[in-house]
């Protein structure tokens, strides 16, 4: 944790949005590394969905060169509260899935918060979503092994992508990885007041995002603008859901594995000890995340 801990500092500063995502950036580039060789890397826009003047999605998409035919695909959503985060800042979350699944992965770099609030980066990920399916031989594909990764904010758009394949919204999802996720509480629960700082993400910080993402009052009444509201999660793909001790969000994670354990999910839900969220980005400097990480990536390969 103390390696995670040290390069976070100043990762949450800045007044401003602008300063926010500069700091975000400075903090992701300090512990990343580029995608190695044996990986095509090439960057995309694709069609995004209800949006009327054309909006397109910038992607980043990857796939192993030693790929021979169709693939599965992981869409992977980042992290940083709705409102930071990139293609770049995610990069190394993004390849280690691909080296270490052999999927082709596409990482979707949705509008932010507070420029655009609910339900615009829900839309473009069901617009990659959606255009991926229907295209899967462009893409060198198999629409039928079809798998959301998220972490944070981004586990949120998986989980409501999951929702929405089930509804009939959106097209098969196969399997689900959400990592340090949330998904709407009204944070009461025991890790918003255990954790609430010391450990980089605070409990102000996500009451902030969430009143930032969550504009109109009816959004608290949409199950994809708050999967949490959703108990009866009985029909979802196949879920990892991966926490971190201490980590204000902890519980949301808790949560809805329960929910989907109780609905008939099939579920394995991973606790991090002593690790805090963010852990994925430091599997290049300890072993202790590096196995944090792999666990997630087996989960993938297994069930796509």
């Amino acid at each position: 944790m103390r390696i995670l801990t040290e390069a976070q500092k100043g990762a949450y500063s800045g007044t401003t949005i602008a300063e926010q995502r500069e700091a975000w950036g400075r903090y992701t580039a300090s512990i990343g590394e580029p995608p190695p060789a044996t990986m095509a890397v090439r960057d995309e826009v694709l069609p995004g969905t209800h949006h009327p003047t054309g909006h397109r999605v910038p992607v980043r998409i990857y796939r192993p060169k030693s790929a021979a035919g169709p693939t599965a695909c992981v869409i992977y959503m980042h992290g940083g509260g709705f409102m930071k985060g990139d293609l770049d800042s995610s990069d190394p979350i993004a390849w280690g899935f691909c080296d270490q699944t052999g999927a082709t992965v596409v990482s979707v770099d949705y509008r932010l918060t507070p420029e655009h609030p609910y339900p615009a980066a829900f839309h473009d990920c069901l617009g990659v979503l959606r255009h991926l399916a229907a295209e899967a031989a462009a893409f060198g594909i198999d629409p039928a092994r079809i798998g959301v990764a998220g972490d944070s904010a981004g586990g949120h758009l998986a989980a409501s992508l999951c929702l929405a394949a089930r509804a009939g919204d959106a097209p098969p999802i196969k399997a689900q990885a959400v990592i340090y996720t949330v998904t709407g509480t009204d944070m009461t629960m025991p890790s918003y007041t255990e954790n609430a700082t010391g450990y980089g993400l605070t409990t102000v910080a996500c009451q902030e995002y969430y009143r930032i993402l969550l504009a109109r009052p009816e959004d608290q009444a949409d199950p994809y603008a708050r999967p949490a509201i959703v108990e009866n999660l009985a029909g979802l793909p196949p879920a990892f859901v991966h926490s971190a001790e201490f980590d204000p969000v902890r519980d949301d994670g808790r949560l809805y594995a329960a929910r989907l354990a109780l609905s008939g999910v099939e579920v394995a839900y991973r606790e991090a000890k002593g690790m805090i969220h963010g852990f994925m980005r430091a599997r290049f400097k300890g072993a202790g995340a590096r196995a944090e990480y792999a666990a997630i990536c087996d989960f993938l390969k297994s069930h796509l």
